[in-house]
């Protein structure tokens, strides 16, 4: 590794951990808002629909809280609206419909509107047909990174919002805001839940 790329990466890591606070922030900010005064900051109306559908597809309300519980919908519009630079809001409208598009040849119909079967085909569809992010060390991606689909990102920040709620952070995984002292040779079957923090 050189210099010059050392030195990005760097930047990259510090620049995200500034971040880090103020995304956090954002999506306690949903936490305050109802469903039913929830309007789109970005989305528009069917865009928001859109989004709101497709994260309960994947994140349904089951014995935990589903993706809308914990209204990650609401996070990815302001997601969208205040860290998205205008071409990067360009694509996300331009993918939504290119998106809707593909249910409407396949399916005939957007995907909010399609039967819970069909939209489990379009994800799995979406799933084998593109890219994967590759594993990363401290935020870096090991190897080339094949270009990611629009379906990958939505998919990969709908699951760190939801993973990121208070709720989920709490009351799911296992969380010690404080912890104690540190253990490192226990066996895995000790350790239990995956920790939020």
């Amino acid at each position: 590794m050189n210099r010059r790329n050392a030195l990005r990466r760097t930047a990259l890591l510090a620049g995200s951990a500034v971040a880090t606070p103020t995304l956090l922030s954002l999506l306690q900010s949903c936490k305050e808002q109802k469903r039913v005064d929830w309007v789109p900051q970005f989305l528009s109306q069917d865009q928001a629909v859109f989004i709101s559908s497709f994260v309960d597809t994947i994140l349904p309300k089951t014995e935990t809280p589903g993706a809308l519980d914990v209204k990650v919908d609401i996070f990815i519009d302001l997601m969208y609206a205040k860290t998205y630079d205008e071409g990067a809001q360009q694509y996300v409208v331009a993918e939504i419909e290119k998106f809707n598009t593909n249910c409407k040849n396949d399916f005939g119909d957007v995907f909010a509107n399609l039967s819970p079967e069909d939209k489990t085909a379009v994800l799995k569809k979406a799933e084998a047909e593109t890219a994967k992010f590759n594993p990363g060390v401290w935020g870096t991606a090991v190897g080339e990174q094949k270009p990611v689909a629009y379906y990958r990102q939505l998919k990969s920040m709908a699951l760190w919002a939801y993973f990121s709620s208070e709720e989920v952070g709490k009351n799911i995984l296992s969380y010690d805001p404080i912890p104690g002292e540190y253990l490192g040779c226990i066996p895995l079957s000790d350790v239990g839940n995956t920790w939020s923090l």
